[in-house]
């Protein structure tokens, strides 16, 4: 599993280091004093599995850095300062270590990471970008055409991927699926729920309808979600 870390203390990152030396099947493969520079290095390297990203640092938090360019990997938070968990959470981070890291924490949160990894792998199989997922639900593994899912509602640990004709649980978050389905027709629109935007009926200030479901419109992605997907399609007077 590779790793990068982003800290802008060379002690911390160096403790970060030795942990990670105890943990046989983790990798770091460099470290950055700034999330910035380090920007380049994440979107270049697909093969990139987890982020250890320190939350206090000089002209940007860690926080802020995850609101405004979201890695496509997982992000395990390192920090002094237990004020930002709520926060961080809600950014879907794996999890929020504090410091100074135990071994014990430190071996936990790293193995969540693998965990959902081995999920992804199996768990949510995506065949063809416009055809069909296959994910695993009631000990079974189940087919979905993606032109006929809704919406999907995270529900922590679990998502519920609602469809024309019912409606299926599976082990996996809201983040993790939002990042392997087709961002041309799934929309991540709140912090629970992702829809598709071809079922769209309406949309007022909090609310989108889509077959008659009421989904909520969160005010961390509603400016994006218009700029991608409405205002485009928008005619003008």
């Amino acid at each position: 599993m590779k790793a990068i870390i982003i800290d802008d203390e060379p002690i911390a990152r160096q403790g970060i280091r030795l942990l990670a030396d105890q943990i046989p099947y983790l990798s770091i493969e460099t470290e950055f004093g700034n999330p910035l520079i380090a920007q380049e290095y994440i979107v270049t390297h697909k093969e990139l599995d987890l982020i250890f990203l320190d939350v206090e640092m000089p002209g940007i938090t860690g926080v802020n850095y995850l609101r405004s360019m979201p890695p496509k990997c997982q992000v395990i938070l390192t920090t002094a300062y237990p004020q930002y968990a709520l926060e961080a959470f809600e950014l879907d981070v794996i999890d929020y270590l504090l410091k100074p890291i135990r071994i014990e924490r430190f071996a936990k949160a790293v193995h969540k990471v693998k965990e959902l990894l081995a999920l992804q792998s199996y768990e949510l199989e995506v065949q063809d970008k416009d055809s069909c997922i296959y994910i695993r639900s009631d000990r079974k593994y189940i087919k979905l055409t993606l032109e006929e899912i809704v919406f999907i509602k995270g529900l922590k640990d679990y998502v519920i991927i609602h469809t024309l004709d019912g409606k299926y649980l599976t082990a996996m978050n809201v983040g993790t699926i939002a990042r392997q389905l087709d961002d041309d027709i799934f929309a991540r629109v709140s912090k629970s729920y992702i829809i598709n935007v071809n079922f769209i009926q309406s949309i007022d200030q909090e609310i989108i309808n889509c077959v008659d479901q009421e989904i909520p419109l969160g005010k961390a992605y509603k400016e994006e979600f218009l700029k991608k997907y409405i205002n485009k399609s928008l005619l003008k007077r």
